[in-house]
């Protein structure tokens, strides 16, 4: 360790810290508009500045190393005026409608100019015009309210490997666009939303669907029925001001009622169905030669990132619908058989982690006799929107429990929800499945944790499984480039598009940083360790769409509902 001197004060740093990183850790805030946890610093908004006894000018704490004795003022009133003046030059190429941004009061730009005392226009000049991108299912793009910290560009390509948009043109003309500035929806996009987690103005949204679910709700013609994802109850909380890890799974079941949802399922039902389908169709092609190594299909990034990039995989990917088009699929089929209601006259929301899962439910393969199984997706952000309109306090509500027969789940659903709960959830049922007895510890420690890349070997009755659990598409292109050179001890791959699984999916409350995630995937395995119903093929309620509805895993019933194929898709370079 060594010392700085800080504004007057004796702080201790790790001699591989830079400025920044040594600050933060000492509890000093410095703004910063370019800078990403654990990529390397770009040094583009230069709003992190300090000035260092001795240093000519002032130097961009992001990039520069600490030394010993070092003196450091964050907040001389050079500083200030220089972090003040980055502001007030942004703010002259920004649109002026804070009132109508969705990023109203979430924009970090807004707080900056607030924190920094910026009340009036001092600089004036001609502003950027470029159409907005309102294409894709998932995202929309306004260029004009784009700052060019680059954060979006290193997200799509240093974590997620897709690089999909990047700097077009130079100087005061340069942009961020996608390949020969086509729509989002025409490029590689992937649908994922990280970059818009990252995106520190409105400049990156997603594409809402609160104002026809809200129209649906007060449709007397319409039956309105959500399904809400295992990670949404241990995220939604943040957009309350409550607990970072809260489960308010009780709560807002009781909210969507009240709201006037006239059905509210838990889509935990659907991944323990998801296991029962995935599990056999595991053993299956272990048994009779199938593609190895299976890979998951619950993530529809990751499924169109294969599509995209990596074809010759496709007959790997699970042919299994995600839990999302599961409960689509059957509650417009069984339910709606049960309930007599027309399936055209469900109006089926999904209530996601996810921007891409927008892009999933309008997939032509989503269809039952051109009826979508899911008609909007709404993200956890879309809810708190949704439920902050109708004057909704969550911490207030009274818990209810979620409808039958779609609303008793197990434990191994709702760890669906971190990285690794899928393959967890999958080896707790497949050893059963291949023994017809229990596993004996159902705690799989080396699939949990924030890891982007995790092994496991099980030997069950003299099978040996190779398992393999990554999140974040650049993890995913590194291990399907080491298969694609010739590894071949691994027979079933999950793989989550977003880091940490759909706890840090792209439609999450904004702002939450590595530490707030852990504490999302804690709540998850703390309701696993404190449940009974801790295996997917114990569900009862499971068993009994198969005994009444769907036959049995892999049959010609559930295989029309559950399950679907994809296509190769031309990537625009």
């Amino acid at each position: 360790m060594i010392t700085l001197e800080v504004d007057g004060k004796i702080v201790e740093a790790k001699k591989d810290d830079t400025i920044l990183s040594a600050l933060k850790r000492a509890g000093i805030h410095v703004p910063t508009l370019c800078h990403m946890e654990g990529l390397p610093p770009s040094g583009a908004c230069r709003l992190c500045v300090v000035e260092i006894d001795g240093a000519p000018g002032l130097t961009p704490s992001c990039s520069f190393p600490v030394a010993e004795g070092m003196k450091i003022n964050t907040r001389s009133p050079r500083v200030i005026q220089a972090r003040k003046t980055i502001v007030e030059l942004l703010l002259a190429n920004h649109p002026d409608d804070c009132l109508y941004c969705a990023r109203n009061n979430h924009c970090e730009l807004q707080s900056l100019a607030h924190n920094l005392g910026v009340r009036q226009r001092r600089l004036q000049g001609s502003k950027a015009q470029h159409d907005m991108d309102v294409g894709s299912p998932s995202i929309i793009r306004d260029p004009d309210k784009c700052i060019l910290c680059g954060r979006c560009v290193r997200v799509c390509e240093e974590v997620q490997g897709v690089a999909a948009i990047d700097f077009a043109e130079r100087g005061a003309a340069t942009f961020i666009s996608t390949a020969f500035n086509t729509g989002l929806n025409l490029s590689s996009c992937i649908n994922c939303g990280q970059c818009v987690v990252v995106c520190p103005t409105g400049a990156l949204t997603e594409n809402s669907s609160v104002e026809e679910v809200a129209a649906a709700l007060t449709d007397p013609d319409c039956f309105v029925v959500a399904q809400h994802a295992p990670a949404v109850s241990v995220t939604l909380a943040e957009e309350f001001d409550i607990k970072t890890g809260t489960d308010v799974d009780g709560a807002m079941v009781a909210a969507l009622r009240r709201i006037g949802f006239d059905r509210v399922f838990d889509t935990s039902f659907t991944a323990d169905l998801t296991i029962m389908e995935e599990g056999s169709e595991l053993v299956h092609r272990i048994k009779n030669g199938g593609a190895l190594p299976m890979l998951t299909s619950c993530s529809p990034g990751w499924i169109k990132f294969v599509e995209e990039f990596y074809p010759e995989f496709m007959p790997n990917l699970s042919t299994c619908k995600s839990p999302q088009q599961m409960m689509g699929a059957i509650i417009k089929s069984f339910f709606a058989q049960r309930e007599a209601l027309n399936p055209a006259r469900i109006v089926s929301v999904s209530i996601m982690p996810c921007t891409a899962k927008k892009f999933e439910c309008s997939r032509p393969e989503m269809t039952q006799n051109h009826v979508p199984d899911v008609d909007y997706v709404l993200t956890t952000r879309e809810l708190g929107e949704l439920l902050r309109r109708y004057g909704i306090d969550l911490a207030a509500m009274e818990p209810e429990t979620a409808d039958t027969p779609f609303g008793e789940r197990s434990t191994a659903g709702k760890i669906f929800g971190a990285s690794g709960g899928v393959m967890e959830a999958a080896v707790r049922s497949a050893h059963f499945l291949l023994t017809g007895r229990e596993i004996p510890e159902l705690k799989i420690q080396p699939l949990r944790g924030m890891q982007g890349c995790k092994e496991l070997r099980v030997n069950i009755d003299g099978i040996e499984l190779g398992a393999a659990v990554v999140s974040g598409l650049g993890n995913a292109r590194k291990l399907l480039d080491e298969i694609r050179n010739g590894r071949d001890d691994l027979h079933f791959i999950e793989v989550m598009t977003c880091p940490g699984g759909c706890i840090n999916g792209g439609g999450q409350p904004l702002n939450a940083d590595i530490e707030a995630v852990k504490k999302r995937m804690k709540a998850l395995y703390a309701i696993d360790s404190k449940e009974q119903l801790r295996v997917s093929h114990q569900n009862k309620w499971v068993q009994k769409l198969y005994d009444e509805f769907l036959g049995e895993p892999l049959g010609e019933t559930s295989h029309r509902l559950l399950h679907t194929h994809y296509a190769k898709r031309d990537v625009l370079l």
